[in-house]
């Protein structure tokens, strides 16, 4: 898919997942909020290479899903629905896991360029390869930038500055292991993102005003693998990442001196120890323990402390985590087990499990079970800054699926119903004063349908999928703001000789907002893609 389609960004190309959805405030490399069956967009959980990316000055935007290039990807994992106990807190709704592009065997080298509308012009290259002694390398570098368009309609507001909004972005990632012996294996990663852009702001109607803003994100880790004995391999994983923010809001117009500069910066050093122990061919064991230390500062220019977070130190704190787990078939059953325990520091601590269960009913088909529980502790930032509240409780959900896989040959369908419920649910509220904080304001569930399905038909890839859902607030009855009660998304592709081409449609139906409903809509996307000589194709 990231090879035929060469889409822009990563939530372009995970829109037609069942399941998922977004919310973006405007063009290229603005805020991006993803629902992940109904959740809340802090729910969900995204990885880089195994590293867990989670922003300390966040409130629950993945910012780095609006900035990843695709070009640095060499292949995307996603897990739905509870798995909290298994990647820790944060993976409510799921898990979105990015592997960048790593070492082969044969040294290959290639690169890139795009030309689109609103001057967007995207390039890049890669090289990667293995030596002779047993070292691994892959190198990725790209850039893209566009002038963009205005994601606000004068006509419905008369303030709003309908200035196109633009975006730049460099972006690298580097990677190097080196195999001392087949049995032990070193190594180290370097992922590094730098975005400039500008978004559309609801009371800025002078077009020489622009609110702009920079986000930058750093990753780096070395990691030590050995195998101990036949049955036993142990990875060690040290890692650091810093993800900053930086917005200035030009309000002169209203009277105000100059701009308003704000900036988040949080910071996360980690190690992580991951076992996998096979007691024999069909079971497996898995153990390890992981450590953080998160720290949080933001400021503004405006009003000095504005955010509550800035001056020199900030906030810091510790989280320790230990869990276990099984793998293992006995004939036609198979089960998986896991327990995990999260403790945060000033959030408590918890307990949680995970228990699924399969049966092949036929070679063709499998029933499948799950239920599992989860922990969610609060961000600093809804702790410590302005609006932030040291009393929050973390959140606690529980979540079942129940559903059944055909799979043969080219053709796989699955139909999976599930229900997840959560208490001690942070959200923003204000109270009788209009003072606005964060608060553990009650209950919310969700339960639905997915199904996704594919298959291969005179000649044509087809792939499909649907999902129905209720997400709801259990105390008011209403529903979840910015998640649809439908999705859909169905996709025709076909390769003739050296040409491919391929049709998506993907469909969302009509979800709350502040304000009212929105309404419903549908996206349609064309790809073309053909290979001139096995060297170079062109694309579209």
């Amino acid at each position: 898919t990231l090879e035929e389609k060469k889409l822009a960004d990563l939530p372009s190309i995970l829109r037609s997942e069942a399941g998922i959805e977004f919310a973006r405030s405007g063009g290229a490399g603005n805020t991006t909020s993803l629902f992940m069956r109904g959740t809340e967009s802090r729910q969900v959980l995204l990885l880089i290479d195994g590293i867990p990316v989670q922003d300390p000055t966040g409130t629950g935007t993945v910012d780095v899903l609006a900035h990843l290039m695709p070009d640095q990807i060499d292949h995307i994992e996603v897990v739905k629905g509870n798995v909290s106990s298994i990647y820790g807190s944060g993976a409510v709704g799921g898990v979105i896991q990015v592997f960048t592009k790593q070492g082969t065997d044969t040294p290959l080298a290639n690169a890139f360029v795009e030309y689109g509308r609103y001057d967007t012009v995207r390039f890049g290259a890669n090289f990667s390869g293995k030596t002779e002694y047993g070292t691994k390398f892959a190198f990725s570098a790209a850039r893209s930038k566009t002038n963009g368009f205005s994601a606000m309609d004068v006509a419905k507001d008369s303030n709003v500055n309908k200035d196109h909004d633009g975006n730049r972005n460099v972006g690298f990632t580097a990677a190097v292991s080196h195999e001392i012996n087949k049995d032990h294996e070193i190594g180290a990663r370097l992922y590094y993102q730098h975005d400039k852009y500008q978004y559309d702001d609801a009371y800025n109607y002078d077009p020489q005003e622009k609110s702009r803003g920079k986000a930058q994100q750093i990753m780096g880790s070395v990691f030590v693998k050995d195998r101990f004995t036949s049955d036993w391999v142990s990875t060690v994983t040290a890692s650091r990442s810093v993800i900053k923010r930086n917005g200035w809001e030009d309000y002169s117009s209203w009277g105000m001196d100059g701009a308003t500069a704000y900036s988040y910066k949080g910071e996360t050093n980690q190690l992580q120890w991951n076992n996998q122990i096979a007691i024999n061919e069909d079971w497996t064991v898995t153990a390890g323990a992981e450590y953080a230390h998160e720290k949080a500062t933001t400021g503004s220019s405006y009003t000095p402390d504005y955010y509550g977070m800035s001056g020199g130190e900030g906030y810091s704190r510790n989280k320790q985590s230990v869990y276990t787990g099984v793998l293992g078939n006995m004939g036609k059953h198979h089960i998986q087990a896991n327990i995990r325990y999260d403790h945060v520091e000033d959030s408590g601590s918890d307990w949680t499990g995970y228990l699924g269960y399969a049966y092949d009913i036929t070679d063709e088909w499998k029933a499948l079970a799950s239920i599992s529980s989860s922990f969610q502790a609060p961000t600093m930032y809804q702790m410590y800054s302005q609006y932030g509240n040291k009393g929050l409780e973390s959140e606690k959900s529980k979540a079942a699926e129940l559903g059944i896989q055909y799979a043969s040959g080219e053709t796989t369908f699955r139909a999976t119903a599930f229900e997840w419920r959560t208490r001690d649910l942070i959200d923003f509220a204000y109270d009788a004063n209009w003072n606005g904080s964060y608060y553990n304001t009650g209950k919310a569930k969700n339960y639905g349908l997915e199904l996704t399905g594919s298959t291969k038909l005179w000649g044509f890839d087809l792939k499909g999928n649907a999902t129905w859902q209720n997400p709801k607030n259990r105390d008011t009855d209403e529903r979840l703001l910015r998640r649809a009660k439908q999705t859909a998304s169905i996709e025709v592709g076909r390769t003739w000789g050296s040409f491919y081409g391929d049709v998506n449609v993907q469909y969302a139906g009509r979800r709350k907002d502040y304000g009212g409903d929105d309404g419903s809509y549908a996206i349609v996307n064309l790809d073309a893609r053909y290979e001139i000589n096995k060297h170079l194709s062109v694309y579209g």
